[in-house]
């Protein structure tokens, strides 16, 4: 007997075609990190307490953050709210990056990660507005891809000896780099943890 095609998702409310239902997924909290030295690299701790500011101590904590050169609709320096409290990651992610630079390992700490999340398929491609819950109480919000720069080039160049990664990282990352995030209720994130995922459902919009 032929197999059946998957029936499409069925319209929202609206009516509006959805292109993905909504899911919920389980993951691995593999490792947490904090930004609290002198640059923007992390160190690996055991647990992280987040409030509503971000990561208590963390060098991207706060309510606020001045406008950068990814927010380039906005003056330079002026101060915006602060959707970038948190830098998720994948290993399967930093290998394929590894590979692509031909180093033996991108690490977390070296691109200022502060969770390592594993047992996600494309990490990266997750949707804005999918929240993580965690066992220690804390809720994240993605609010979006995390575009690879120079920075973390330059700090993948440094760990490697391998100079040309601080230029090509920024293209060969593209879709890998993880993502960024802003807690919506404060707890406390233990390495070594499950984490629960709500995906939205995924509409398409026509414009």
């Amino acid at each position: 007997m032929p197999s059946r095609s998957p029936a499409p998702p069925a319209p929202d409310l609206f009516g509006a075609p959805v292109a993905r239902s909504g899911r919920r997924l389980t993951a691995h909290l593999a490792r947490t990190l904090i930004a609290d030295g002198p640059g923007f690299a992390t160190r690996a701790v055991a647990e992280l307490a987040v409030t509503l500011e971000g990561i208590a101590g963390d060098r991207h904590a706060g309510f606020a953050r001045r406008a950068d050169s990814r927010v380039p609709w906005y003056p330079r320096g002026a101060p915006i709210r602060n959707s970038r409290q948190l830098s998720l990651v994948a290993p399967d992610e930093l290998a394929e990056i590894a590979r692509r630079l031909g180093v033996p390992a991108v690490e977390p700490d070296w691109i200022g990660a502060n969770l390592v999340i594993e047992a996600v398929p494309d990490l990266t491609g997750l949707p804005p507005g999918t929240r993580l819950h965690f066992t220690g109480g804390a809720a994240l919000v993605v609010e979006g891809a995390n575009a690879p720069c120079r920075h973390a080039g330059a700090a993948i160049a440094a760990a490697t000896g391998n100079s040309a990664a601080e230029l090509d990282f920024a293209k060969v990352a593209k879709g890998l780099r993880g993502l960024v995030a802003w807690v919506e209720r404060a707890g406390t994130l233990t390495a070594g943890t499950e984490v629960s995922l709500r995906v939205p459902p995924q509409r398409l919009w026509g414009g």
